[in-house]
């Protein structure tokens, strides 16, 4: 379970925007052979803005957004270090008052990696979309270096709908505290509220969040995550029912901070 805010953003052109939200993901992983792991999970995204001052969006084009989704795993090893995987998912993604039959994205991310070592695996991929009158695509690095016994370089979030997985580097200073840096590039779209200003529109949001992490482990299958750092690259761009867009404007960097408590059973 993950809680976090997004503080004041001063918008291209006048105003600024804020948001707020949480997101919970629970997920079960079998391995049914020394080959084959398969797994489901399901998710809910919630995201809460704040709008002030006059804009170019014409006051609040969205309140609330709403991003519910499952997926499935599917891995296959093979004795020489190499795997295959396969991530096929299904997500709504709307703003309230929005017609959820119009707010599907579907699709999966493909990728190989190959154990080099030990302390080294690596691996490329892609993620292939459809999300709301759209095709996206986007390129998948795998990386789980393990530099020295305490220094790691790893992937910080799955990949999935609203981008690749990003880069975190990880100091771990014991068995309870680690800290880390990382980085990564997130987009998504979303259905409009039928009766809002721009009616079964489209939104569209963009930003790379760059994040200090301090993770305390109380117990060896559980963790909290405290995040601090700030969404660089910031946009915003509205489409009407047609996938004509109607205006896109620019996001200042903004001060990010999070919270996540995490257990693995």
């Amino acid at each position: 379970i993950t809680a976090y805010a997004q503080l004041d953003a001063d918008i291209d052109g006048g105003g600024q925007a804020r948001s707020s939200g949480a997101f919970a993901i629970g997920g079960v992983t079998h391995r049914f052979t020394s080959a084959i792991t398969a797994g489901f999970g399901v998710r809910y995204d919630q995201e809460n803005w704040r709008w002030s001052g006059d804009n170019a969006f014409g006051g609040e084009p969205f309140t609330r957004i709403h991003r519910p989704g499952i997926d499935a795993t599917f891995v296959y090893a093979t004795d020489s270090g190499l795997a295959f995987l396969a991530k096929p998912t299904v997500q709504w993604a709307y703003a309230s008052g929005a017609s959820t039959g119009d707010a599907v994205n579907w699709g999966a991310v493909l990728a190989v990696s190959k154990v080099f070592s030990p302390d080294l695996t690596l691996g490329v991929g892609a993620g292939v979309f459809r999300e709301i009158d759209k095709n996206e695509a986007f390129p998948v690095l795998l990386v789980d270096w393990r530099i020295n016994d305490r220094l790691r370089l790893t992937n910080p979030s799955q990949a999935g709908p609203a981008g690749g997985a990003g880069l975190e580097l990880a100091w771990t200073v014991d068995d309870r505290w680690e800290i880390a840096a990382a980085g990564a590039w997130r987009r998504y779209r979303f259905r409009l509220d039928r009766n809002g200003s721009i009616p079964d529109g489209i939104g569209e949001r963009e930003a790379i969040p760059l994040l200090a992490r301090a993770t305390w482990r109380p117990t060896p299958a559980s963790r909290v995550d405290l995040y601090a750092g700030v969404a660089l690259a910031g946009q915003i761009t509205l489409y009407d029912r047609d996938n004509h867009e109607v205006v896109s404007r620019d996001l200042d960097p903004a001060p990010l901070v999070g919270l996540t408590l995490q257990s693995r059973f």
